[in-house]
């Protein structure tokens, strides 16, 4: 006897046994519902609950005589159950059964992403922290803008992650849903009150209205919200794939003992598992327009869904899980170079502090074009000949005019751009 459906690792949901069993306790729902409205005598029911099983193995055989999967499964739990096998599946028209189930599936798949993410956050806030006050350059265009510290670099990652936690949930409860409303969605062959029944059992609401098929905008929402996820995954990958570049090598990948980096290059250490999630999250965008292309169906159903389905949602949801796995394990190990930063902020002789200097001189009464091209002057001047910027400000007799020796060093004091940082945190993660 199979065990009852319980939530198991992501890769055993999608394994034959488990979507059977799920078929079998839609079936075994229903036939209990038919049972309370005396369609299906006490004694035939107890014989139902107790022999109904299958075999993989023998469905399969079926299926490739009579081509149907749905009957092949029927007739493997009618060879165990015997007569009065002729209960189940009463009333019920194929998708009641496979869309039922696939949304006990799609959920347990679900309820294992909200715990990885979880884990994810708990890394991501735990690393905001620790380098709350790391200063490190920060860049736009790729290029060296203002100094910040790389804990805003994580809360940053955090707060995303935040709204993939409540994108979750939502795709979550979305797909939750069942029906159990026979051909075309019209009760015709089956009272309400069976789907009802079968829906609060296996923990679902019964969807309001269905043709013969549940509406695919609920799997495409579920898929998309995966998709944001695969999107927030690479981002974080995609920094940390720069940051690694040895021209920056500011982080670097967790890279274990024994480990190695090129089968040519003894000394290579490759960002691999940043650039593993990086081609992995294309896949789970493709799945997601795949899904969106499952939503328009012919009149009241077509198979055309079902194909795709059975690639893309099991292999989505591996990815997500293996993805966020892996992800939680790179940060909770990366190596970071704070030093590194310090060293690559003074690479650009202090220009960050352009800004600064803009706005001080048109407080001082410069217009702002006026004051732009003076300390653009000067900031292209530093640039060229590698001299430090603070020097080349402190030659110009315009600047000079209106900015004194003793007042142009305070305009380039690091804790200026991270004075902001506390209330930051306090609005990312609360007191």
């Amino acid at each position: 006897m199979i065990p009852r459906y319980t939530r198991p690792a992501m890769g055993k949901i999608w394994e034959p046994e488990r979507k059977y069993q799920a078929w079998l306790d839609v079936e075994l729902a229903a036939c209990e519902a038919w049972a309370q409205k005396g369609e299906i005598p006490k004694k035939s029911l107890a014989t139902i609950k107790k022999k109904a099983t299958f075999t993989v193995s023998r469905i399969d055989e079926i299926e490739e005589e009579v081509k149907h999967d749905i009957i092949a499964f029927l007739t493997s739990v009618a060879e165990h159950v015997g007569p009065d096998s002729r209960y189940i599946h009463k009333g019920l028209t194929s998708s009641d059964v496979v869309d039922t189930s696939l949304a006990l599936l799609m959920r347990d798949a679900a309820d294992i992403i909200l715990e990885d993410i979880h884990t994810l956050m708990k890394v991501l806030k735990d690393n905001a922290h620790k380098y709350k006050d790391t200063v490190r350059m920060g860049r736009s265009h790729g290029i060296h803008a203002e100094p910040m510290t790389f804990g805003l670099t994580f809360a940053l990652w955090y707060e995303e992650m935040k709204r993939n936690l409540k994108r979750m949930e939502a795709a979550r409860e979305t797909i939750s849903y069942g029906q159990l409303s026979g051909p075309v969605g019209t009760f015709s062959s089956l009272p309400p009150a069976i789907e009802t029944f079968v829906c609060k059992k296996l923990g679902l609401k019964p969807a309001p209205i269905a043709t013969q098929v549940i509406q695919r905008d609920r799997h495409a929402e579920f898929m998309n919200t995966l998709a944001l996820i695969a999107g927030t995954i690479e981002k974080i990958s995609v920094e940390i794939r720069h940051l690694q570049r040895t021209e920056v090598l500011e982080v670097e990948e967790p890279f274990a003992k024994g480990q190695k980096g090129s089968s040519a290059m003894p000394h290579k250490r490759n960002p691999i598992a940043t650039e593993n999630m990086s081609g992995l999250a294309r896949v789970v965008r493709s799945n997601a327009l795949a899904a969106m292309e499952n939503i328009p169906l012919w009149h009241e159903r077509d198979i055309s869904h079902s194909s795709v389905e059975r690639i893309i949602i099991p292999d989505s949801t591996i990815l997500i899980d293996y993805m966020l796995h892996r992800l939680t394990g790179v940060l909770k190990d990366l190596q970071v170079y704070p030093d590194r930063m310090l060293e690559n902020l003074g690479r650009s002789f202090g220009l960050h502090c352009s800004q600064r200097v803009l706005i001080t001189l048109t407080e001082k009464g410069l217009s702002r074009e006026e004051a732009y091209s003076i300390v653009q002057k000067c900031a292209m001047k530093s640039w060229k000949d590698k001299k430090e910027f603070q020097g080349e400000l402190e030659k110009d007799a315009t600047v000079t005019k209106y900015i004194p020796a003793k007042e142009m060093g305070k305009l380039f004091d690091m804790k200026f751009y991270t004075k902001n940082v506390n209330y930051i945190f306090k609005r990312v993660f609360g007191k």
